[in-house]
């Protein structure tokens, strides 16, 4: 990429082009081509431009299909996600990263309902 990217506002880029979820919700990928241009905006909050590359529609690839052992392998690792390694429960959320742990395992002292006193 020797030469430089074309840069489009916000929502105006040209048609035939598309971001990674764009493609995704078509149902394909970029399938390893090169970024074809980029859209820029300012962020609102922190005033620092974000960027979002753009790709190729009529190059791009469809996606590869989900085979038995991807659906396996994303089973478990969303188990591994969902099991507290201090106290080996499962549960039906995924594990508080900051934790490390289930939210019981890591305030152990703190009751299962806490009493607050709203009249203060």
């Amino acid at each position: 990429m020797s030469e430089t990217l074309p840069v489009y506002r916000w929502r105006l880029a040209p048609d035939g082009l598309a971001t990674r979820r764009q493609l995704r919700a078509l149902g394909l990928r970029p399938g390893g081509q090169e970024i074809a241009a980029q859209c820029m905006r300012m962020s609102r909050r922190t005033g620092t431009p974000r960027v979002a590359y753009l790709y190729r529609v009529d190059r791009a690839l469809p996606v590869r299909p989900m085979t038995s052992r991807k659906w396996g392998a994303l089973a478990l690792a969303m188990l591994a996600r969902r099991t507290c390694p201090q106290c080996r429960l499962t549960f039906a959320y995924c594990m508080p990263r900051s934790l490390g742990m289930c939210v019981t395992c890591a305030f152990p002292d703190e009751s299962a309902t806490p009493s607050r006193d709203w009249s203060a």
